[in-house]
Formats: C-alpha cells, structure tokens, sequence
C-alpha cells in the first residue's frame, strides 16, 4: 500500500527500454530468438557479416543500458553470459560444447560484469551527447550525482584533490552499492589514474578495453581453475 493505492506486483518492469524481471530471462530469450534467426544465414553471410549482425542485434541488446545491472551477483548476470557465449559460438561457427573462452579472446569481446564497468567508466567519462563529465557541461541529473574530490569543499588540502577521482558516498546496504551514484564512482576510481586524464572519447574507449581485457581474461581462468 502507497498511501490509499495498492501498488500490484509484477513479474518484469519494462522502463526506457531496459526489460527487468529477476532472473534477466526477457532479455536473454530475445537475444536468443535472434541468435536463432542469424544461425539460419551463418553460411551464406560468413564470418564478418555474422560478426556485424551479431553486434548489431545481440550485443546491443546486452549492452543497452546495462549500468543498471551494476553490484548484481555473477549467478543473476549469468544468463546474460550465456547469450554472449552462444554469440560466440555462432560468429566462430563453434560446436556447442567448445568452450567459449578461447572464442571470446578471439574476439576481444568483454565478458558481461566488465561490460557493464566499461559503460560505467563511460558513462562518468562523458554524458550522453559526448561531453565530458569532468568541464561541469553534464546534464544536471548527473552532474548532481557525481562530485570530484577536488570539487568536494569538505576535503580540502588532500594529495587526492590533484586528481580526477570521484568522491564515493558511504553505503550502509549492499543494495545501495546497486546505484549508479556509488557502483559509478567505484568503477571510475578503480582504473589508472593515466585514462582519467585521457579527453578524447574514442582514444579512452580503447585504452579503457585495453585495460579491462586482461583483467576480465585472468578473472575467468582463475574461475575456471577453481571449477
């Protein structure tokens, strides 16, 4: 009860476009009806043309808006990942039980949880008509929400103020970690401090990869050492 309105539960919420129910299964079924659809042209296109269509009708799908999936554990995430892997599989022309991380590698393609830093890292790097977050040009929803250090009246004098890290708010639940005002700080303070001085949009998509691939690589064979 909201005041004298009872608030219905639902199973999904659908919200500019991002489809959300608990276990991700709407996002994941259309991506793999897609995936089912491109399968059927996979020899007469080849493998280029099945990349192009891959990351126009998959891996946009994936990547649309996933900042809001920021915090959420590996075992919610995880279909998500299987629709990257079958994507993988699909490019490669792979067999269904070959494994996926040789074909990821290949492809330099980001597992899922690093996709979503990616467009975290991004998104505090520039708003969404390619400005930087950081000349105070933002739109004021987010530049109301992200505070550099060295904007931060309240921490004067620090070594850290020279630097273009972000202040992190102070949590008291895991479920507020989820928001983008904390999961995107973090993931900005968390890369090196030569890419936050990095202007240029483009040149910081590509060192930001260049530096998220590696980690993600050695975050799946240590995964796949414990298994």
């Amino acid at each position: 009860m909201v005041g004298s309105a009872t608030v219905q539960l639902v199973v999904s919420v659908r919200d500019l476009g991002v489809q959300l129910d608990a276990e991700l299964s709407k996002v994941a079924s259309s991506c793999f009806y897609q995936l089912r659809r491109l399968r059927q042209i996979r020899r007469l296109v080849g493998l280029e043309v099945t990349a192009q269509l891959v990351s126009a009708f998959i891996l946009s799908r994936l990547d649309y808006c996933n900042s809001v999936l920021a915090g959420l554990p590996r075992c919610t995430t995880e279909p998500l990942q299987r629709v990257l892997n079958a994507a993988a599989r699909l490019v490669l022309n792979l067999r269904l039980h070959e494994h996926t991380t040789p074909a990821l590698q290949q492809l330099h393609w980001l597992p899922i949880d690093y996709r979503i830093t990616y467009n975290l890292c991004l998104i505090m790097h520039l708003d969404k008509i390619s400005q930087n977050v950081l000349t105070s040009r933002a739109p004021p929803y987010l530049s109301d929400c992200v505070q550099t250090v060295a904007r931060s009246s309240r921490r004067p004098g620090l070594r850290s103020s020279d630097t273009a890290a972000y202040v992190k708010p102070r949590c008291r639940t895991k479920f507020g970690e989820h928001s983008f005002c904390f999961a995107g700080r973090a993931a900005w303070n968390s890369l090196l401090h030569h890419l936050h001085q990095i202007n240029d949009t483009a040149l910081f998509k590509r060192r930001l990869k260049t530096e998220l691939y590696p980690i993600s690589l050695l975050v799946v064979l240590v995964l796949l050492d414990a298994s």
